[in-house]
């Protein structure tokens, strides 16, 4: 079930919702939303995407998944756009969310602490897990509680 998110929005952004995705049991994902990052013209900045449940899967790859577009770095915009998601995911019924990044990415460590994540762990991934299989090795998992 998705939710309205014509709500999520600030004076400095909003998320436009590109689509929504039904759960793939058979892969092991979860229900997603996918969204622009706006500026109030409607420039989009970057992408934003929300896993809603609980599984492994979301350990390592995080509930929130963002990128923002090199001209639009150093204004906060992915941690502005994971503010607005907490909200969709309360409305889940979600008490905690993972966000997760290579140890190496500096830009998004410093992103997860913005919205009040705690490294939790810098977990090795599993070695059948997609994001090992493609060459990463560890995660940088980190826990807001919602």
């Amino acid at each position: 079930m998705f939710f309205d998110t014509s709500h999520l929005r600030s004076e400095e952004i909003f998320l436009k919702l590109n689509k929504t995705v039904e759960a793939d049991p058979e892969k092991g994902w979860s229900p997603y939303y996918d969204f622009a990052i706006c500026l109030p013209g409607g420039t989009e900045a970057g992408h934003i995407n929300f896993r809603v449940g609980y599984n492994e899967r979301l350990y390592y790859g995080g509930h929130i998944g963002y990128t923002v577009s090199e001209p639009f770095r150093g204004h906060h915009y992915a941690g502005k756009a994971c503010l607005l998601l907490f909200e969709l995911a309360r409305l889940h019924g979600m008490e905690y969310l993972y966000i997760t990044c290579t140890p190496e990415n500096i830009a998004s460590r410093k992103t997860c602490e913005y919205v009040g994540g705690v490294l939790e762990a810098v977990a090795d991934l599993p070695p059948d897990n997609d994001m090992y299989l493609a060459g990463e090795r560890q995660k940088c998992v980190y826990r807001v509680n919602l």
